[in-house]
């Protein structure tokens, strides 16, 4: 995973791209890189309301732009501000389902102050593929971004 940290970095602190386009090259070094991630991208705070608006993502479109707190996995990120990993998404009753290829999620919060900004969500067409790495490699990336919202 070191590899793909230190690429991170690398994206993260040029000088020569504003923040929505280090977000989106973040998306496609994760989806090139990593096999099992069918779906990347960021949600963010939509002002003061209480739901989310999609940001940079790689992956095919989704119908869900804007989510509404407590609904979903991202939703409930939201309020909970603590990863959720869901090994297999059919097992879930709150959640959205964006792909019926989607096996698997991983919800990350981006957490700027002590207050919930946003997420990196990431989907999988496998059942149960995000290890130990991944989920310690996807806190690290949002403490990282959360540096230059």
């Amino acid at each position: 995973m070191s590899e793909i940290k230190k690429r991170l970095s690398s994206i993260i602190e040029s000088p020569a791209h504003n923040t929505e386009v280090k977000l989106q090259k973040i998306c496609q070094l994760l989806d090139q890189e990593i096999s099992y991630f069918n779906w990347t991208g960021f949600y963010f705070k939509n002002g003061d309301k209480e739901e989310l608006i999609l940001g940079p993502y790689v992956g095919a479109p989704t119908d869900h732009t804007i989510i509404p707190y407590g609904k979903g996995i991202c939703g409930q990120v939201a309020l909970s501000n603590e990863t959720f990993v869901v090994p297999d998404v059919h097992e879930q009753d709150n959640y959205l389902s964006c792909s019926i290829d989607t096996k698997a999620e991983i919800v990350v919060p981006i957490m700027k102050d002590g207050v919930n900004i946003g997420q990196i969500d990431i989907d999988s067409h496998k059942i149960n593929p995000f290890t130990d790495e991944d989920r310690e490699m996807l806190e690290w990336l949002c403490d990282e971004v959360a540096k230059i919202m």
